[in-house]
């Protein structure tokens, strides 16, 4: 019986730092000693391994077969050397000869060695699949532990677990320091050959959907239920929130006393701004308030039934209406799934033409 309490130690900090179950990396060193006895004992893996964490030792026995001639060493002993290595020792049956680590010699430590490299890549893989998986759907918050100078890709880290935050992933404009916490959306988890990714963002329209979820009880507890959302981040999200109980204010929930709420979010986002409208079943009026914070007079659905719609607002709105380079009614259009065709209420502007500054396409 040889001690090895330094090894089992080793395993109790590897457990400990990587999170890697000792029982797991026992049971590569064990398929690591039944690899170096196959290679060094002429094929023979018929091995008997005795481990004792608690006691620190453990014993390794290769199994021969006692026959009256031996034609193969490597897996028959004679009925004489056998008896001297147990007195109940009998042809046909097979005895446990003790083998001391320093006799697999070389490949067997080069084999462990690399197995348990392996298995401590394995089990580090099994870890972040399962961290990953847990979050997925969900707002994560991870420490920044580097960014890419060139690329501006972010290297972040869940508790044991790493993974990278693209640049077109990260809002425009914020910058992430190392060192720091940051906020994210695990839009997934991907198998590489590098061992499990999570997908990332801070995006992604549903970043901004957990994050009423986590800041408004009401969403939470699904009293107000949010629609849809539509966002160029960094810039500009619409939301489309709705309650089944005519007692809630669901929009007012989602902004908060004196904007409490919502200002929370805005502050997390880096200053985006989001436009919180009531979702109505009647398109008109959903339509006409996702275009908000231009006031409409009129919205008419295209008569072929198709999600299409010409929208008349004050002349003077006409602006507003379609937002910086178009983004105001983009985004309405992107909440609601319509195609909308801006148009003056005075009829003038752009009536007869189609130079693409009056519309937008859902898609």
């Amino acid at each position: 019986m040889a001690s090895n309490k330094e090894l089992f130690e080793a395993l109790k900090l590897l457990e400990k730092e990587k999170g890697i179950p000792a029982e797991y990396m026992i049971t590569q060193i064990k398929k690591a000693i039944v690899t170096a006895c196959r290679n060094l004992y002429g094929g023979n893996e018929n091995v008997d391994i005795k481990m004792d964490p608690e006691k620190g030792t453990f014993t390794v026995k290769l199994l021969k077969t006692v026959v009256e001639e031996v034609e193969d060493p490597n897996f028959e002993i004679s009925l004489e050397d056998a008896l001297v290595i147990s007195k109940r020792a009998a042809v046909g049956k097979e005895v446990g000869i003790p083998l001391e680590p320093k006799k697999f010699g070389r490949i067997a430590v080069q084999t462990a060695r690399s197995v348990i490299r392996q298995g401590i890549r394995d089990g580090e893989k099994d870890q972040m699949l399962v961290e990953f998986q847990s979050k997925a759907q969900e707002i994560a918050t991870a420490t920044v532990e580097r960014v890419d100078p060139v690329t501006g890709n972010a290297t972040l880290k869940f508790g044991n677990a790493v993974t990278v935050l693209l640049k077109s992933e990260q809002i425009a404009g914020e910058v992430l320091r190392e060192g720091s916490t940051v906020k994210v959306y695990v839009a997934g988890v991907r198998e590489g050959e590098r061992g499990p990714r999570a997908i990332i963002s801070r995006t992604h329209p549903d970043f901004v959907r957990r994050l009423f979820e986590k800041e408004v009880p009401e969403i939470y507890d699904g009293i107000v239920e949010i629609k849809s959302i539509s966002r160029e981040a960094g810039s500009r999200t619409k939301m489309a929130v709705w309650s089944e109980d005519s007692e809630v204010d669901a929009v007012g929930s989602c902004i908060g006393t004196r904007g409490a709420r919502v200002n929370a979010i805005v502050d997390e986002l880096g200053g985006e701004k989001i436009d919180i409208v009531l979702y109505d079943e009647d398109p008109k009026k959903f339509i006409a308030a996702a275009l908000s914070p231009a006031n409409v007079v009129e919205v008419a659905l295209a008569e072929d039934g198709t999600k299409a719609c010409k929208a008349t607002v004050p002349d003077g709105q006409l602006s507003l209406a379609i937002g910086n380079k178009g983004q105001n009614v983009r985004l309405a259009a992107k909440l609601t799934g319509y195609k909308i065709d801006i148009r003056p209420e005075s009829g003038f502007w752009g009536e007869d033409e189609d130079d693409g500054k009056d519309k937008t396409d859902s898609e």
